[in-house]
């Protein structure tokens, strides 16, 4: 009994060791060692229909993702890694219709093009677009959702591109 307890012990031990020299992380966070600096541009907003904040909420929520979610700290002196980019469309379209040409839902969609720069290892640089929508009843007036809305769509987007620069999704 006591040969067989410290053959599960010897067993367990030796795949602890196994397992501490792998690189992974529970959060699926993939930045290497030498990266340790980031930098949020300022995102311009070229989306006729935009709201004139939306600048700022979306750099700042990106910004808040990357300090609160991983160890880089922020720097606009010579950053290892920088994002920037502009966001092209914010736009309310009608969707879901119904009998007597009405509409259940109304949809915002913002789209977001966004470039990656990797400093240290340029090939890990990236350019992509990101879009996300978020629908809304269409009796309801859109200035009195327009702050809700436009959270979801920028935690969404900030998601996705946190996922494409840092866990190699």
């Amino acid at each position: 009994m006591k040969v067989a307890s410290n053959s599960i012990i010897g067993f367990l031990w030796l795949c602890f060791l196994s397992l501490s020299a792998c690189k992974y992380s529970f959060t699926g966070i993939s930045i290497p060692p030498e990266v340790r600096t980031f930098y949020v541009a300022p995102f311009e907003v070229e989306a006729l229909n935009a709201e004139p904040v939306l600048s700022q909420t979306f750099s700042d929520a990106l910004r808040d993702k990357i300090q609160t979610e991983s160890r880089l700290t922020q720097s606009q002196t010579d950053p290892h890694c920088e994002f920037k980019g502009v966001i092209t469309r914010f736009d309310i379209n009608s969707v879901a219709p119904q009998p007597g040409e009405t509409v259940a839902f109304n949809r915002l969609d913002v789209t977001v093009n966004v470039e990656f720069i990797n400093h240290r290892d340029e090939s890990q640089s990236w350019k992509n677009n990101f879009s996300y929508f978020s629908d809304f009843p269409s009796e309801q007036n859109f200035l009195d959702l327009q702050d809700e809305l436009i959270t979801i769509i920028n935690d969404q987007l900030v998601e996705d591109i946190f996922n494409k620069a840092f866990t190699n999704w």
